[in-house]
């Protein structure tokens, strides 16, 4: 595998990002030490995508998320991994091709967990005790005179919680709650019971999930079974000044009825992600009381980026010592059709 120097080809293609983005100094020297990169960050997309072609007969791993057909990955016969680095698994993969020739595919899901937990946990905050809007009265010269919420702040201690999801996402906001001492139901079709209960939560259907819950933190992926998984009838479940965090996937929540449930005071929503990026200048919810807005921040940080980095560094090692990848995200072939996912803009 290589040029004869015994090191695995690695082609490094993450468009739109580039290397220097996801690979610390330190990172990048130990992979070209220990592989033999094919650089593929530049700036004329039709030459990397011909070098790519050029270097799929001695491949080993891609890092990256090009467009991997059939025919394309019956010309690389000594793949062995592609390492998606974003938090998707894009439909732009013969996923069937893969799986049937034992090549890995992962993706950097588990790398952006912790950042929007975070990021999750602080919108969740702000909802609370109205600090954002604290802020823009106080720079308009009211501050004190506008009340949130109805007037009413909330505590996140030992309130009633509920989790749509519990995969990466969920499972990195658990610990962040866990000092609230919060009562925290779950709704996640693809666990069983046992799973969260022996996490200490409560596992519920979706109706009692958000019938309950004074902070719903909708945290699923999107996928065939779930467009549109709230709805105005599951919204009109919400206790009255219940407070929503939207950070994951915006076809899980139907946005009309979301942001009519807003304007009519029945909810206060944070909302990191949304179904037209970037949201466009004249839509209502800009000007919307009650509703936080944010641009598909919560995990796009260079901590995040660079522990990608770390995690396919760890992975490819693994993988040229005969053993299996440990950090990155596998795909699972049971589950692979039935996601919906897209690429996020780097704008």
């Amino acid at each position: 595998m290589g040029d004869g120097d015994g090191r695995p080809a690695v082609v490094v293609r993450p468009a739109p990002r580039r290397h220097d983005d996801l690979f610390a100094a330190e990172v990048w020297a130990e992979l070209a030490e220990r592989f033999r990169i094919i650089d593929l960050t530049g700036d004329d997309p039709a030459a990397d995508e011909a070098a790519l072609e050029a270097a799929l007969p001695e491949v080993f791993a891609i890092v990256g998320q090009p467009d991997l057909p059939r025919e394309r990955v019956a010309r690389a016969p000594r793949l062995r991994a592609v390492l998606n680095v974003e938090g998707n698994f894009l439909p732009n993969e013969d996923y069937e091709a893969c799986f049937e020739r034992g090549i890995h595919v992962l993706a950097a899901g588990p790398a952006f967990a912790q950042p929007v937990a975070e990021y999750a946990l602080g919108l969740a905050l702000d909802l609370a005790r109205g600090i954002s809007r604290e802020d823009r009265a106080f720079r308009a010269g009211e501050e004190g005179r506008v009340p949130y919420g109805g007037g009413q702040g909330v505590l996140l201690r030992h309130a009633d919680v509920g989790l749509v999801g519990f995969g990466n996402l969920g499972r990195a906001l658990h610990p962040l709650l866990a000092p609230f001492q919060p009562t925290i139901r779950v709704f996640d079709p693809w666990l069983p019971p046992s799973v969260l209960r022996e996490r200490g939560l409560v596992p519920a259907p979706l109706d009692e999930t958000v019938a309950r819950s004074q902070f719903l933190f909708v945290l699923a992926t999107a996928t065939a079974e779930n467009h549109h998984l709230l709805g105005p009838r599951e919204l009109a479940l919400a206790p009255p000044g219940a407070r929503l965090v939207l950070v994951s996937r915006a076809p899980v929540v139907d946005y009309d009825a979301l942001l009519a449930r807003v304007a009519a005071g029945h909810l206060l929503a944070a909302v990191d992600v949304w179904p037209r990026e970037p949201l466009p200048p004249d839509h209502p919810a800009r000007r919307l009381e009650g509703l936080v807005l944010s641009g598909h921040r919560a995990g796009g940080i260079p901590a995040a980026f660079r522990e990608i980095g770390a995690m396919v560094r760890d992975d490819l090692v693994l993988l040229a010592s005969g053993l299996p990848p440990v950090r990155l995200q596998p795909a699972a072939r049971e589950l692979i059709g039935r996601y919906r996912n897209r690429p996020v803009s780097t704008r």
